[in-house]
């Protein structure tokens, strides 16, 4: 959860105030100087960037140019009245104080006006003439930066020129001229160069491109406004802008914007264009009809008439549609906030092109008899000043009074809020132009209380308030939107509890007759239930009547009076079916209405009752009619719908296909009748009996005051036995659908090939069809030659392992995918040099090898053991090849061997005798193979003789020295020799002798030696060889072949590489897509929001050890060994020293430590290998079979600058450019840049590696105020893209790097007003490009064999799934911070099971899959026309993403899962970052809870959607609230048994004593406390991804390492956080830091972070199990009581310790003693203002209790409620103590009360005793306490002597007086200001600073007592870190500070 940039507005300057002084204190030496400078000087930015540019070629030039700069500066805020102005000009003075005689000196001209004319003519012709016709894009870039300095130099020149009254040269004049006019054509472009003068662009040649901008330019007809300027090349939204008064910069993002659309929407419509272009019409329909589709849909629902109204002149149709789509496209680029009021914008939409249609028709304004102009005219600004600005200042004016989310929901409105207004005709009052008196903008009631004019008052409206829904902070709500489920379930729980309590108790008995009518009753609970939810709504939704419409208002009170007729209704009729003893109810109602008897009324009443169900059920079972009439506007379905639910805009024909409902109910069906068996056998029948028993049984004798004794049936002891096990009852249906997901979830992953190749031997045995699954997969299919099978027996054939030679393109296409991903692995240093040549496949496709060239790794040892095979042969040919052939690989190696042999032995030789010679060798042992005699007719045995000759040979052609030619021809003579005496055997000699040319027939060799030395004259052979890529590759493919004797079985090594690259190979046999060619694939953007996380780790970062002598690099190094050593042999270094010094090489150091942490630039980098990707496809697409056959790092090596447009690498890099986007919205980029934070700096570099990455960021400016009298300037916020500033290609000295604007909008005022990421997104996302849109975090990752797949998974948006199109494209995530640690590695497997297992069962056959952040891929024009990629109101949308979904469903959306591709994701690893993660989404589940968008899907869900829905989101962390719950009232049940004497007196019983049901239900209660939820999903995932025999042993192991504790402990936090949302709300974002944790955390930070959460939770329950082990009579022998205690204690323990059992370093000594001090500081520390809570006790106490000011009565009233738990130990207890055994009267209890005020009273005499007394009387005061001491030891003495009180006495009054104290406590900070008022405050905490010791102490001695034995702290540490030690890690070394000494040395 990333970028929140929710830090209120006021706090930021104060922290940038002191870095930027800093900052300007080094102004004159940072190379960073130019960026730093103040927001309101804006202007001169420009000019101090040229003053750096220039200074190394003329350093008085540069000084002029600063000297203006400070002149301008004064001249812009002359008073310095803004912020940090003062300090810069006086940095800067003195900057130019220095520099004068220096640069004075160095002037070569005569004045500083002729210096400066002469450099500006200097600099003109060699930067701009030199470009000026630049094809090129880098050159292009070079000369708009050219152009831009050339404009500042000339500004300066004119300064000095007037300065020294000197006329400027006319030849500078007339160049100027033509600078000036280029300047304006030449800007900074983003993607398209659309001036005049880039029409040689490669990107502006595509014909697509072109006709978009054709298209564009076609303004005829269009009535100008008389004073336009035109300026060449006029397009639509110029005319757009001159008449609405758009901003610049806003019209040229929506230009491009609109063109890059339509032109990819266009070659997707025609795959082979014209050479003609022209816009197709159907791709500006397909366009269209997306973006207008929700605002036609808008018109439709208000019943207006749409404005999209078109021409009757066919030429005119095409304008018109881009005109509308333009206005469209600039509203939304302006509308900032606006932007998430997605209603908001189809009025102002609706109205402006209505303007727009009647200017063009030429329509005439009835008032003013003119023609029709828009309403807000076309001035500059006019639409953000105008429209945008008055609905913005009411979205900020509503969250100021939401006081940062801490008001309550109900009193101010949110997004929602405000866009739900216009889902209503009224929203139409609000007129165009727009009334500023309308009820809309009005103020709200606050405002108008205040305003004292009454006359004022009459006339504004009323404040509009909550819209539709309102937000009000209960539990109902889970009632309130799910009232259906809890319905049912209530239901069923009564008829099960009727059918067992009646009759025989078998489920048959419900068709007796008296059973089945006593069931019937459960209509009448259904009826008051109904009733119930009536009086819910309206309760509920009362803050919003003012703005509901009088039929929603009738709706509400008719559904209310119609409940309640029926609850009277059904119960009369009910009781006049019993003729015979009908049940006490039902005879109650007959004394009341009178007797009589009437059976069928009741019959025919429950079947008009249940009619509407009825139709529902029909309805259900037909999706498509239900569809048909939720989105009807008939007026008789509206109505027939309005009874059914209210009327709304969102929510309507969200039913999904017949198949789709089948499956998820078959789903649903098969677990609720299990869930309901199991409850009535296990849980409700075993109860009954001894229920019966107890309700008979007569208790007399109480053992306390019982102030009930008559009541009836023991009915308290029923409720403690019943209602634990009801609890459960409710909850367990949660622990059925894990049990039930993770076996479907299983079945769907097997089906869909999850983890078909899992290992290395997997992927060997398949890798024969690796080839054609690339192909197939990942090659568009050339008209359709092998269409790709599909099914369930789509395995790929594997046709593939020897390539006919007509298939060699497929081959080298895929040695060209295969190799960019092994390279990749190499660049991340997951292999090693040696790896990387083992895996790679030759580039160069050696086309006289007619065959597969397989990766050497499985071909390694091949030859040398084929050698080996053959020479033991003795002529077996067959055997030999049936051998050699049964293992593919080695033939294929032998194969290939031996025709590389060939061809290096003929490439070399070059004599004609010795050609003759070779040639005649090979085609003999050619023809023997082929006759299959080769080791019959030849002597194998001297085979390996010939294979060293030859190795030895590669060897030389490798090293290729001159020098060792000899050696060389001595070897070719050597193996001359092998091959004729030793293999081909004496008698063949003489026939190759016989025909050498030239051969004169001489007997034996020595006549030959004699007359011809073979190989040894001057051009026999070629050596050394002329090099090349090809060659070198293809002899070391060779050498490896001959060489590697080891099998490569673990190549590679590296686990992370294995995972890949089997999960890539295993993905090609899923079922994906077919890929387009890239040119006709959708196109796309990723947007990653950024706050102030690390982007880049500096060197001290790395190398400052921690308190522990750890250093982050150290750490890295011990947990990524093998990358550390394959990272130094990358750089080419031998130790961690030499990577020191040189600044190439620490840098490389940086980004390898931040590829390993959650960095922004390893996010970066991920991201962009989508770029990468696309690149080499477009080159596999575009190429030529010859450059195919060369090679895609052909291209890349030799890109050829004198190419041009035509060279293929631009054409590849402008497809690219094309398709994919890559946005980072750097919220606070412009700040960190003015005061010069190092995170600026590494953003900028990120730039410059990657010239593709555009920033997006809020810049803040302060504008001078016109008004000298105001001191304080206005700021103005914009919305800005930067891209990096390409330093000049050809310049040898370094520059700075530096950025360019390339948009900047203004905004209407400060962005974030709502939750951060979101807003951050938001303002972001004009400037994303394409159809669909990726949402990265800033900790995720991606890989490139990943990205290879990203157009197939596009093309997912163009499949129907199910009824419609996706709406979300779900990504699955791979986690990979799970090795740092057994807690990071328990996360990772949680999340990993979720992103998995869980989602797959969502998306299919659930159809409940939302969003929930990060890589999904969201279909960008369906999100952005209805309110974006998130959603942003404070606090209620606090888990932001996940309301994107609902939204995406709620508007008939469609989220699908897809596995086949996967994304890399970071999770906090320490114990506290994981508390600090679970918390916050714990808080945003109670904050959905809450939410609309919950409620509409609960209510909008036919009956089993809504059941998935509930159980996947909040009612997990319901069910582990209710889990949490049923042990309290489990617990304090038994204590109202045990204490009341109840327990001993039935007990006695035996059919009450084994009780299996309550047994039971608390069994599946700890199932959930100890992770099974967890558990069952992870290890079925596992299971399918690694084999089960891997999910079991990890599974024993995580037990073995602590895991039940971690989600016994991770429960606790959930129920925490969801149920004090709920009650009180304190829901905010909480930052987790994404570092790597290996430090230990002080006592008193846990204390802090757990104290309210755990800590007096556990100890609660401590007290209550020591209670019942003291007083408990009950089975404590029974084994499932044994069960359920340890549950219960194991509970307590890790509640208490879990924190201090994985802390790292928890059981030190030396940490012991340093935390105990800490902790007693922090304790004892007074707060007050400005004290933080980490310094002082009482602050953190104070902001402990903040959610309870905000509150309100209800949650107060419920804090005090639940307060009053803690007053029963009092009560029961004082009556157990032997002093007061024989009486029962109610007087002990008040005397137990006299006693504690007597304490406290006490207490607080000494204390204001000691203030007052203890200076002046010190004595006296001192004898006072020693007296009250001694008299307190005298009445202990007399208790213990008279009437024997006993040491258990003691502990039993502890037990009781210590709860009460500390619900005193609760009662009084919930009732704070009465408190305060009665002056007690300082009394209460001192009380409760006494309590919060004594914890502390309680917690911290068994700590200190284990930190005295060492073992203890070892085993915690081998617990805590196994996964790194198993991978190497000596965490002991790590932890013991062994690093110190090193750092040290490092510093000196």
């Amino acid at each position: 959860m990333t970028s929140r940039g929710s830090i209120p507005h006021q706090n930021l300057p104060l922290q940038r105030r002191t870095s930027r002084i800093q900052a300007v204190g080094t102004l004159g030496e940072s190379a960073f100087d130019s960026e730093v400078v103040p927001s309101s000087l804006v202007e001169i930015a420009p000019i101090l960037r040229v003053a750096n540019e220039v200074e190394h070629s003329n350093p008085r030039v540069a000084y002029l140019c600063r000297f203006y700069a400070f002149e301008k500066a004064h001249k812009l805020d002359p008073t310095s009245s803004g912020r940090g102005v003062r300090q810069f000009k006086t940095a800067l003075l003195q900057r130019l104080e220095r520099e004068n005689d220096p640069t004075l000196m160095g002037r070569v001209k005569k004045s500083d006006a002729r210096e400066m004319q002469s450099f500006y003519q200097h600099y003109y012709k060699k930067y701009i003439q030199a470009l000026q016709n630049a094809a090129d894009k880098a050159d292009r870039a070079q000369l708009t930066k050219a152009y831009q300095t050339a404009n500042v130099l000339f500004e300066v020149l004119k300064a000095v020129n007037q300065t020294q009254s000197v006329e400027v040269d006319r030849e500078v004049l007339e160049t100027h001229d033509k600078v000036a006019e280029k300047t304006e054509i030449y800007l900074p472009f983003n993607i398209l160069p659309l001036d005049p003068e880039s029409a040689n662009q490669t990107i502006m040649k595509y014909p697509e491109i072109q006709a978009a901008v054709y298209a564009l330019r076609n303004t005829r007809g269009l009535p100008w406004p008389k004073d336009y300027k035109k300026k060449k090349d006029e397009d639509i939204l110029d005319w757009l802008q001159s008449m609405f008064g758009f901003q610049k910069d806003n019209v040229a993002n929506q230009r491009e914007h609109l063109i890059l659309l339509l032109a990819n929407v266009h070659i997707r419509q025609f795959p082979n264009p014209d050479q003609q272009p022209k816009l197709d019409d159907r791709a500006l329909d397909e366009v269209m009809k997306k973006l207008f589709k929700n605002y036609k849909k808008w018109c439709k629902y208000l019943d207006r008439k749409s404005s999209l109204w078109l021409p009757t002149i066919q030429q005119e149709v095409q304008q018109r549609k881009l005109l509308y789509m333009g206005l469209y496209l600039l509203i939304w680029g302006e509308a900032a906030n606006l932007r998430f009021l997605p209603e908001c914008l189809c009025y102002i939409y609706h109205h402006m092109a209505f303007e727009l249609y009647g200017m063009l028709a030429g329509n005439v304004s009835p008032m003013t008899g003119e023609n029709v102009k828009p309403a807000y005219g076309g001035e500059e600004e006019a639409f953000l000043k105008k429209v945008v600005t008055p609905i913005y200042e009411v979205i900020a004016r509503e969250a100021a009074r939401g006081n940062q989310g801490k008001s309550k929901h109900s009193e101010w409105r949110n997004y929602d809020d405000l866009n739900e207004y216009f889902w209503t005709v009224d929203c139409f009052r609000l007129g165009w132009p727009m009334r500023a008196d309308a009820d809309f903008f009005c103020k709200t009631l606050d405002h108008l209380r205040n305003e004292n004019d009454s006359e004022k008052r009459a006339k504004t409206n009323r404040w509009v308030g909550k819209v539709n829904f309102v937000e009000t902070r209960t539990f109902w709500h889970i009632f309130r939107s799910f009232d259906r489920m809890w319905s049912f379930f209530i239901l069923c729980l009564q008829a099960m509890i009727i059918v067992v309590w009646n009759g025989s108790g078998q489920l048959s008995s419900i068709f007796e007759y008296d059973v089945f009518k006593k069931v019937l009753s459960i209509f009448i609970t259904a009826a008051i239930l109904n009733l119930g939810q009536a009086i819910l709504d309206i309760i509920l939704c009362w803050k919003a009547r003012r703005s509901m419409s009088f039929h929603v208002k009738l709706r509400y009170i008719l559904k209310a009076l119609s409940a309640a007729a029926w609850v009277v209704i059904l119960p009369v009729t009910y009781a006049y079916t019993w003729k015979h003893n009908p049940p006490s109810f039902a005879q109650i109602i007959k004394s009341w209405v009178g007797k009589g008897s009437s059976s069928p009324l009741f019959v025919l009443a429950v079947v008009v009752y249940l009619s509407p169900n009825f139709i529902s059920a029909l309805l259900f079972l037909f999706p498509f009619v239900r569809r048909f009439l939720e989105s009807s506007h008939y007026k008789i379905v509206m109505i027939m719908m309005w009874w059914a639910q209210p009327r709304l805009f969102v929510g309507r024909g969200m039913h999904e296909s017949t198949c789709s409902l089948f499956k998820y109910t078959l789903f649903w069906l098969l677990l609720i009748v299990t869930k309901l068996a199991f409850s009535f056998f296990i849980e409700i029948k075993p109860l009954v009996g001894p229920t019966k028993l107890i309700m008979n049984a007569h208790v007399k004798n109480y053992q306390w005051h019982e102030f009930f004794p008559q009541a009836k049936n023991n009915i308290g002891v029923v409720i403690a036995l019943w209602l634990p096990v009801i609890l459960v009852y409710f909850m367990d249906a949660q622990i059925w659908y894990a049990i039930f997901s993770t076996l479907f979830g299983g079945i769907y992953g097997a089906f869909r090939r999850l983890g078909e190749i899992r290992t290395l031997g997997m992927l060997r045995s398949r890798f024969q069809s690796l080839p054609g699954a690339f192909n197939a997969c990942l090659i568009p299919e050339e008209k359709n030659l092998n269409a790709k099978k599909k099914g369930l027996k789509a395995t790929f054939s594997s046709n593939f392992d020897l390539v006919p030679s007509s298939k060699e393109k497929e081959a080298a296409r895929f040695a060209q995918l295969w190799n960019t991903i092994i390279t990749s692995f190499r660049e991340e240093d997951l292999i090693s040099n040696r790896e990387m040549d083992l895996l790679l496949v030759p580039y160069w496709a050696d086309r006289d090898l007619e065959l597969m060239q397989w990766p050497p790794f499985l071909l390694a040892s091949k030859i040398p053991i084929a050698v080996d095979m053959a020479k033991d042969s003795n002529g077996k040919d067959s055997e030999l090849k049936r051998r050699i052939k049964s293992d593919v690989y080695m033939y294929s190696s032998v194969c290939e061997c031996y025709a590389s042999f060939r061809n290096v032995i003929r490439f070399l030789v070059c004599g004609d005798r010795e050609k003759g010679v070779i040639e005649y060798i090979f085609s003999e042992v050619d023809k023997h193979i082929d006759e299959d005699d080769l080791s019959r007719e030849y002597n194998l045995s001297a085979l390996p003789s010939l294979y060293d000759l030859f190795t030895r040979l590669v060897k030389y052609l490798l090293d290729n020295k001159r020098e060792d030619r000899d050696q060389v021809i001595i070897l070719f003579q050597d193996m001359l020799e092998v091959v004729t005496r030793d293999i081909m055997m004496e008698d063949q000699i003489s026939n190759l002798l016989d025909s050498i040319p030239g051969g004169s027939g001489y007997e034996g060799m020595s006549a030959l030696d004699q007359q011809y030395q073979l190989f040894a004259s001057a051009g026999a052979i070629k050596f050394p060889t002329p090099e090349s890529e090809a060659w070198k590759e293809k002899l070391k493919r060779l050498y490896l072949l001959l060489t590697v004797k080891e099998s490569a079985m673990d190549v590679p090594s590296n686990l992370e590489s294995r995972r890949r690259i089997s999960f890539f190979s295993n993905s090609l046999f899923m079922d994906m897509p077919s890929a387009p060619k890239v040119r006709n694939m959708l196109s796309f953007s990723v947007l990653t929001p950024y706050y102030t996380e690390e982007v880049l780790f500096s060197l001290p970062e790395l190398e400052v050890p921690n308190e522990d002598g750890v250093s982050i690099l150290f750490y890295l190094q011990k947990i990524f060994p093998d990358e550390w050593t394959n990272f130094l042999e990358r750089v080419k270094c031998a130790n961690e020293e030499e990577l020191k010094g040189p600044a190439e090489l620490e840098e490389q150091l940086r980004l390898w430590a931040s590829y390993r942490g959650q960095t922004l630039t390893r996010t970066v980098r991920g991201m962009m290998y989508y770029r990468k990707a696309l690149e080499l496809q477009a080159f596999l697409d575009m190429a030529k079979d010859d450059d195919l056959m060369d090679g895609y790092k052909a291209i890349e090596l030799n890109e050829d600058p004198m190419g041009g447009e035509k060279s293929l690498w631009a054409q590849c890099q402008a497809v690219s450019d094309m398709k994919f986007t890559y946005v980072v919205s750097c919220q606070l980029y412009g700040v960190q840049k003015r005061s010069g934070d190092p995170r600026a700096q590494d953003i900028l570099r990120l730039m410059a590696t990657y010239p593709s990455l555009r920033v997006a960021y809020i810049d803040e400016v302060e504008e001078p105020s016109k008004d000298r009298s105001r001191r304080v300037n206005n700021k103005v916020y914009y919305s800005t893209l930067v891209k990096a500033a390409l330093p000049k290609s050809n310049s040898s000295e370094t520059v700075q790097n530096l950025d360019q604007v390339i948009y900047r909008i203004k905004l209407p005022g400060p962005a974030i007003l709502g939750e951060g990421k979101p807003e951050n997104q938001n303002h972001a996302i004009i400037f994303t490009r394409g159809e669909g849109l990726q949402t990265i975090d800033m900790n995720q990752d991606n890989y490139m064999e990943e990205a290879l797949k990203m157009r197939n998974l596009l093309q997912e948006f163009l499949e129907k799934h199910d009824v419609r199109h996706p709406s979300i494209l779900g990504l699955r995530e791979h986690i990979f911070t799970g090795s740092v640690s057994s807690l990071a590695w328990f996360m990772s497997n949680q999340e990993t099971s979720f992103v998995t297992i869980g989602q797959r069962l969502l998306a299919n056959p659930l159809k409940v899959r939302f969003h929930y952040g990060h890589p999904d891929v969201f279909d960008r024009l369906f999100h952005f026309t209805r309110g974006g990629v998130s959603k942003a109101s404070k606090v209620i949308n606090l888990s932001e993403d996940i309301f994107a979904g609902f939204n995406s469903t709620l508007r008939e959306g469609n989220v699908t899962h897809h596995e086949y591709i996967q994304v890399g994701k970071g999770r906090d690893v320490g114990l506290n970052q994981i508390s600090l993660f679970e918390a916050k989404i714990a808080n945003g589940n109670g904050e959905q809870t809450l939410s609309r968008d919950l409620y509409r899907l609960g209510h909008r869900f036919d009956f089993f959607r809504m059941l998935s829905c509930y159980f996947t989101t909040v009612g997990f962390y319901y069910s582990i609230l209710v889990t949490i719950l049923t042990v309290y009232v489990f617990l304090y049940g038994r204590l109202y048994l045990v204490l009341s004497g109840l327990e001993k007196a039935i007990i006695s019983q035996p059919g009450i004593r084994e009780n299996k049901a309550l047994e039971y239900a608390l069994t599946s209660q700890s199932f959930v406390q100890i992770g099974f939820l967890m558990a069952l999903p992870m290890v079925m995932e596992i299971g399918l991804e690694k084999g089960f025999r891997t999910a079991l042993s990890e599974f024993i192991l995580m037990q073995l390492q602590l895991a039940p504790v971690f989600f016994t402990f991770s429960l606790g936090t959930k129920t925490h956080y969801y149920g004090r949302t709920l009650l009180h709300g304190g829901a905010k974002y909480r930052p987790t830091g994404r570092g790597f944790v290996v430090f230990h955390a002080k006592f008193a930070d846990n204390y802090r972070l757990y104290s309210r959460s755990h800590f007096v939770k556990g100890l609660e329950l401590m007290i209550l199990l020591i209670v019942y082990q003291i007083f408990g009579e009950a089975y404590q022998g029974t084994v499932a009581y044994i069960f359920i205690a340890v549950s219960m204690w194991f509970m307590v323990g890790t509640w208490l310790f879990a924190p201090f059992l994985f802390n790292p370093s928890g059981f030190e000594w030396q940490k012991i003693i340093d935390d105990w001090t800490d902790w007693t500081k922090w304790i004892s520390n007074r707060g007050g203002i400005g004290v933080p809570p980490e310094k002082s006790w009482e602050s953190w106490w104070e902001e402990e209790q903040e959610h309870l000011r905000h509150s309100g009565k209800r949650g107060i009233i419920s804090e005090i409620i639940l307060s009053l738990r803690f007053f029963i130990y009092q009560y029961g207890l004082i009556y157990h103590l032997s002093i007061t055994r024989h009486t029962r009267s109610v007087l002990v209890y008040g005397i137990s009360w006299l006693i504690i005020f007597l304490i406290l009273f006490i207490m607080k005499t000494i204390s204001i005793g000691r203030r007052k007394f203890s200076a002046n009387f010190q004595l006296v005061f001192r004898l006072v306490k020693g007296l009250i001491f001694t008299i307190f030891i005298a009445i202990l003495v007399i208790l213990i002597s008279v009437p024997h009180m006993t040491p258990r006495d003691i502990v039993i009054c502890l037990l009781a007086f210590i709860p009460t104290g500390w619900g005193l406590l609760q009662i009084a900070q919930a009732c704070k200001p009465v408190v305060q008022k009665g002056g007690i405050w300082g009394s209460i905490r001192s009380l409760a600073r006494g309590y919060e010791i004594l914890m502390g102490l309680f917690l911290f001695t068994p700590v200190a007592f284990l930190a005295w034995f060492p073992f203890v702290s070892e085993f915690q540490t081998r617990m805590l870190f196994n996964q790194a030690f198993s991978r190497g890690l000596q965490i002991s070394r790590i932890l013991g500070g062994q690093r110190k000494d090193r750092y040290l040395r490092n510093k000196e």
